[in-house]
């Protein structure tokens, strides 16, 4: 018989009960705003702020709306402003070229590799003139660090990282986020803590910090920050930095703060599911997986293989056949966007650019979520599944050569 699959890609794991607990004691005393506070009371968001400090070694922490806005909002500390260029992934999420262009800066995309990192030659070439770098983590990936870091530093670029898909991830035991000036991360529904949407910014810089915080909305409250630069660091610039609203409150702050502790432990069964898939899906003709660098320390909330090679058919035809088995799968090589799943041509507030290493990769790159409510058995069984029905397609010669070469 046809084994199916049944268990919801979307469907996440209850807050833990402390967080239930903790999310309660707010909405009783009603203290939702951050600022809004008792006498002698901490917020909860200052105490998420200093526990994310500490968790991830920078010595400043700043707790937002979303992680788009942290995305933003770093930026905006930076100085990047309206015709500034600013290099980033080809291969990423719409926010992150979204929050380039929502400061009238001009997103320039670096091509991808087939570890779905940023290519290095590539970067050092569309350099020039460029005011800063946002490199995204994407689906997970780490690049080599070490040597990014030294290249990024000839080139005098800033390196602000959004590291929306790799919280407690790292490069050779540097926690991502805490090579580049600025570290994003995101608390929205599907990334590694769970608010529905939330984001954190860390650095040790107090300039940037200090701007990033009045930027997020803290009007004369600086003060109230604990893991914050001290108040000299506000002085030169609390006349001169808008308010560009963003905080996050401290409802959020409340169920993110279990989930914080509780996260190391929630990476390992990531990983666990995540090599049963990988393990599943090792020598089957026709695929590829991604490889994983030895000095990279991943949080596999997701998982990624190439098609490569394959025409646009018989990847829609793979695509169905897993679908028909309850299998729900991206594809980053679709000519339209769907859901949450686009590629650079789609984003056109950015002057079109040709990126043919990227376009290739993309074309046959299959993507799908590892939530933490599947079983071990749940992703071996994904593993055969999909081994299955790449097998079928592959094995298809007249389907693959009579597929039109592209959508």
């Amino acid at each position: 018989m046809t084994e199916r699959f049944t268990a919801s890609f979307t469907q996440q794991e209850p807050l833990p009960e402390a967080a239930v607990e903790a999310a309660l004691r707010v909405l009783r005393h009603g203290r939702l705003h951050r600022y809004n506070t008792a006498e002698g009371e901490v917020a909860e968001t200052a105490l998420l702020e200093e526990e994310f400090a500490a968790f991830t070694g920078a010595r400043y922490c700043l707790a937002v709306a979303s992680g788009g806005y942290a995305l933003g909002c770093a930026l905006r500390a930076l100085g990047i402003g309206p015709g500034d260029r600013v290099l980033t992934n080809a291969f990423t999420l719409a926010p992150v070229p979204g929050a380039i262009a929502a400061l009238g800066a001009v997103p320039v995309f670096v091509e991808a590799t087939e570890g779905l990192t940023i290519d290095m030659d590539d970067l050092a070439a569309r350099a020039p003139g460029a005011k800063a770098l946002l490199l995204s983590h994407m689906r997970g990936h780490i690049c080599d660090m070490d040597r990014l870091m030294a290249l990024c530093r000839a080139l005098g670029l800033p390196v602000i990282e959004d590291c929306a898909h790799t919280m407690g991830a790292g490069w050779r035991g540097t926690p991502s986020g805490r090579h580049g000036v600025m570290g994003c991360y995101s608390t929205q529904t599907y990334k590694h803590m769970n608010s529905g949407e939330g984001g954190l910014i860390v650095s040790d810089d107090d300039a940037l910090m200090a701007r990033a915080i009045l930027l997020s909305g803290s009007y004369m409250l600086y003060p109230r920050h604990r893991a914050a630069p001290p108040p000299e660091a506000f002085a030169a610039v609390k006349y001169l930095t808008p308010n560009v609203s963003g905080r996050m409150d401290n409802l959020r702050a409340a169920i993110l703060r279990p989930q914080l502790a509780d996260l190391p432990r929630q990476i390992a069964r990531w990983n666990a599911l995540y090599r049963i898939v990988e393990a599943g899906l090792a020598g089957t003709p026709g695929l590829a997986l991604v490889e994983r660098p030895e000095g990279e320390d991943f949080v596999a909330s997701s998982f990624q293989f190439l098609l490569p090679g394959w025409p646009a058919g018989p990847v829609r035809a793979f695509l169905a056949r897993a679908a028909a088995r309850g299998v729900e799968l991206k594809w980053f090589g679709a000519a339209e966007p769907q859901g949450f799943t686009s590629r650079h041509d789609s984003w056109r507030y950015a002057p079109p650019q040709p990126l043919p290493r990227t376009d290739r990769i993309l074309a046959g790159l299959i993507d799908l979520r590892l939530p933490l409510t599947f079983s071990e058995d749940d992703a071996a069984l994904l593993g055969r599944i999909l081994r299955e029905e790449v097998a079928c397609v592959f094995q298809s010669g007249e389907e693959l050569d009579e597929a039109p070469a592209a959508d």
